[in-house]
Order: C-alpha cells, then structure tokens, then sequence
C-alpha cells in the first residue's frame, strides 16, 4: 500500500505546471489513464469588416487587426495593403518600423491618399483612404512581415471591400452621322449605383428610355444611344440614380440645300451655345469701343464713290444751266 501512494505522488509530480489532469479509475480503484492539457498556442489571424462604404470625395477607415504567435515581437515589421487581389494585387501603401521602434515610417502611399491610422506594435493596421474617387471601389487586403530573428508573414485572404457611392455625372455628351444622311447621339455617364439614362426632345416626349450602346460602359460609366435624330432642337440626356440627378443638353440644327435635301447639320451642346453668343456680345462690344476711340473727323469730306452711268457727272454742270431731265429705262 505504501508503495502504491509512492508511484501516484511521483506521477502527480511529473504533471507540467499549469495543466490540468483528468484521470478514469476501474472498478477496483486503480488508475488506468491521464489526459493533460495544456492552454492552446496563440496562431496567426486577421479580423477585416466584410465591406465600408463612403461617398466620393469623403475619407473611409478600412480597419483590420491580427495576432500572431509569438508572445511578444520587437523586432523589425512592415506593414502592407494591397488592391485588387490578395497575395498578388497592387500595393497602395507600405511601411516599415525599426527593431524596438513604434513608428511605421512610410515608404509608399498612392497619390498621397493612403495613410496608417492603426498602430503594428499594437496589432493594428488600420487604414484611412482620403478624397475617394469611383476608380478607389473594390477589394483591399491588409498584410504583416516580421523580419530579424523571426521571419512570419501573414495577410488576410479575404480582404475588405470598399464600396464608393456617387451620384451622376455626365462624362460625354456628342451627335456622330449615321447611315442616309440621318444622326445618333451618345451620352455617358458615371456614378454608383449606376445611373439610368433617359432622353427627352423633339417628337420624343419626356422620359423616353435610351438605348444602351453596345460595347460601351465599364465600370461605374453608362452610356446610351438615341439612334435617330428626326428633327431639329434640344435633346436633353438625364442620368438619375438614388443620390441625385444630372442632365446636359445638345442642340441640332440642319441647313438644307437649293434641293430641300439636308445639305449639314450643325449640333451644338449648351455649353457651346452659349460661347458662340458670348463671343458675339464681346465683338460687338469691341467694335462700339473701336468707333468711340477713334471717330471720323468732320471736316473731311466724305471721298465720292465712284459709280457706273450712261450720264455725264450733273456736279460738273454750270448752275446757270437748267437741269436735265433724267430718264430710267
């Protein structure tokens, strides 16, 4: 009996400080076996929101944290995030801190706009994106290099997608000749979510839905296409979407020849309407301006233009001289 307490004390003894046992009996009462367990290694992860959105021309926060395995690391780090493609997109922004330092000194930031909010050292890589812009929408991934005596590397698989909203734009507007002499007209626009387009005119109405080109819009553009121009006016091109509205107007005026046939056709958009009558005004302007500076001195007669007739010139006649009698044929 002795003996046996001896051999338990011992096995109790070799039990790594910390664990637990748990240990199953039969049904005389001897031990028949023992299960340590001990707390579990910390290993490598990354927490990212699944998406964030903004609008254009605000700033976005992507926020992204990790652990790793090792208790504590002071050794050197760099800190990445790539667009488009984890492992092989892009990098828009890197970083990198010295051995035992918490600054993350920046080595890239695309077009100045990308910038650590969050602290390595801390387990945090937080980025903020500033003045957004349509071509910033997509998938972003976070990424962490320790170097030095340790060599890890670990970057989220999944990423953070940036959604960038915007309301419409129009992009182009334009009149292009079309087969018989006959015109189209194509509008794009951009915004997200993407705009519906819409054209409103001549014979056409309010509201009339526009054709979508073929092979045209990428992305976050539209573009659609009015396929016959039948008379002369304003076409107007809306694009809408649920942050807003936009429109912008093209103008087309045809000439006819001695024939009746349209012999061109002149489109003019707003815009340039409104320059050609400007120019106008500041002609005009300057040629009232013109005569007021210089004006033609009295005292000189005006020159007499010379003219074609079958008369002698009467200023040469004497005055004593009875006017002749003129006759138009």
């Amino acid at each position: 009996m002795e003996w046996s307490v001896g051999l338990l004390a011992c096995l109790v003894g070799l039990l790594p400080m910390g664990s637990s046992a748990r240990t199953k009996r039969d049904t005389t009462g001897n031990l028949v076996n023992t299960e340590v367990h001990s707390a579990p290694a910390q290993r490598w992860s990354m927490q990212v929101p699944a998406e964030v959105s903004a609008a254009a021309g605000e700033a976005a926060v992507l926020p992204c944290t990790f652990t790793h395995p090792h208790r504590h690391y002071d050794g050197p780090l760099t800190a990445i995030w790539r667009a488009g493609e984890a492992y092989a997109g892009p990098q828009v922004f890197r970083c990198a801190a010295a051995r035992g330092s918490e600054l993350c000194q920046t080595a890239l930031s695309l077009h100045g706009r990308f910038r650590l909010l969050g602290n390595p050292r801390r387990n945090d890589l937080s980025l903020r994106v500033e003045r957004l812009a349509l071509a910033d929408d997509g998938r972003y991934f976070c990424r962490v290099e320790f170097a030095g005596d340790v060599h890890d590397r670990y970057e989220s698989r999944h990423g953070v997608r940036l959604r960038v909203t915007a309301a419409p734009r129009i992009v182009n507007l334009s009149v292009l000749p079309g087969p018989a002499h006959a015109f189209r007209a194509l509008c794009t626009a951009e915004g997200e979510p993407p705009p519906a387009l819409d054209w409103s005119g001549p014979a056409l109405g309010n509201g009339s839905a526009a054709v979508p080109a073929p092979g045209e819009g990428h992305g976050h553009q539209v573009t659609a296409e009015l396929p016959a121009l039948a008379h002369d006016g304003r076409y107007t091109c809306t694009a809408s979407n649920s942050l807003g509205r936009a429109e912008a107007s093209v103008y087309l005026f045809r000439f006819h020849g001695a024939s009746g046939a349209p012999a061109l056709a002149l489109p003019l958009g707003a815009l340039g309407l409104k320059a050609l009558l400007l120019l106008g005004i500041l002609a005009a302007r300057a040629a009232a301006r013109s005569r007021l500076e210089h004006p033609v001195a009295q005292d000189t007669p005006p020159r007499p233009q010379g003219q074609e007739s079958t008369y002698e010139n009467l200023s040469q006649m004497s005055p004593r001289d009875p006017p002749a009698a003129t006759c138009i044929p």
